[in-house]
């Protein structure tokens, strides 16, 4: 595949810092909040390869955060993680201020709304991409949070309940008139889930139609798809979602090509299996046996690309030790290191 290139417009448009509000980002390049997925030992895997982007929590329920004594796990952030943003979701305006209070008192940098969550036990309850259904809903909930923190308040959205109510054009523009600092669109509707291709026109016109920033979301898997959504929408950036599930790298390299034009070097299937040890080493010392039982899905999408690959993911998907993994890890990368080194002696 040849080297993406940048326009002379994108290259001037990424030139300078993403402004937030009042957060300033070296980076146009941000990891999606992902259920069961971004927590700390993952945020920090991605860190590794892109220190300066913005990194997203799991989505925190506003309404379980009123009925614990507690902050659930997957709403601590490491003091050094910055910038970061904690990610909340319900659909009560107080409920949702009141844990925004609290996500700042944790650390967040942003505090980022969830409208777009597609999933029934969610939209259900009125929240996520029901939101969309339910505009002043919403507005409230942007006034009332953004005037309970100091920091900015972001939302993350659909195009659309369905193809029937797209209405994401006039929906962003009350979120911005409604105080919201920065808006990331899914080029997907609710009804879609992720199937089909994102519609990055969607995007583009969000973009014309408001001031505040605009990230691209939806297909950003690899550095010549951000770069043709970056220059086909005018976004202010791009967000990685699926993308970097068990590919922890994608967001560095999008990040580095956009502040370089020079594509880093692919990590060789070694690195990815060895990225994949220190994310099961790490998963057990943050969570224990549960980080064990986490850790499987992890492992099975870094096992992708290989001979024998199959085998070794539904090896990984039945783990109950460290040892477990650690030994057939360690076991698969030996093998191809020693067919690595037979394929250069033979040449």
């Amino acid at each position: 595949m040849s080297t993406p290139t940048l326009s002379p417009a994108l290259k001037a448009r990424l030139a300078t810092p993403l402004q937030i509000g009042s957060v300033r980002v070296n980076s146009r390049v941000l990891q999606s909040p992902l259920a069961g997925v971004t927590d700390l030992v993952f945020r920090r895997l991605v860190r590794r390869y892109a220190p300066e982007s913005m990194m997203y929590t799991e989505m925190v329920s506003a309404s379980g955060l009123h009925y614990l004594k507690t902050l659930p796990r997957i709403m601590e952030v490491d003091a050094n993680e910055h910038p970061i943003s904690i990610q909340l979701f319900d659909c009560r305006p107080d409920f949702l201020a009141e844990a925004a209070i609290k996500a700042v008192a944790e650390g967040a940098d942003t505090v980022d709304i969830n409208m777009g969550c597609p999933v029934n036990k969610i939209t259900k309850n009125g929240g996520g991409s029901s939101l969309l259904r339910d505009v002043q809903t919403a507005v409230t909930i942007v006034r009332t949070v953004s005037k309970a923190v100091p920091v900015p308040v972001t939302v993350k959205t659909r195009i659309g309940w369905s193809d029937e109510e797209i209405n994401i054009l006039d929906f962003a523009k009350a979120m911005e008139d409604a105080g919201a600092a920065m808006i990331t669109v899914h080029g997907r509707t609710r009804a879609q889930g992720f199937n089909g291709p994102a519609r990055w026109e969607w995007i583009a016109r969000v973009k014309e139609r408001v001031s505040i920033p605009v990230i691209a979301n939806g297909d950003i898997f690899s550095v010549e798809a951000a770069v043709r959504c970056l220059e086909q929408t005018g976004a202010d950036g791009v967000m990685c979602s699926r993308g970097t599930m068990g590919y922890p790298f994608l967001v560095g390299e999008i990040d580095h090509f956009l502040k370089t034009g020079e594509l880093r070097p692919a990590p060789t299937v070694v690195e990815r299996l060895q990225c994949a040890r220190d994310h099961l080493i790490a998963l057990w010392e943050y969570k224990g046996e549960r980080g064990i039982r986490q850790a499987r899905k992890h492992l099975t999408w870094y096992a992708k690309g290989f001979a024998d690959a199959a085998e070794l993911r539904s090896e990984l998907c039945r783990i109950e030790t460290l040892e477990a993994g650690l030994a057939l890890l360690d076991a698969a990368i030996e093998r191809l290191q020693m067919a690595s080194e037979m394929e250069a002696i033979a040449a």
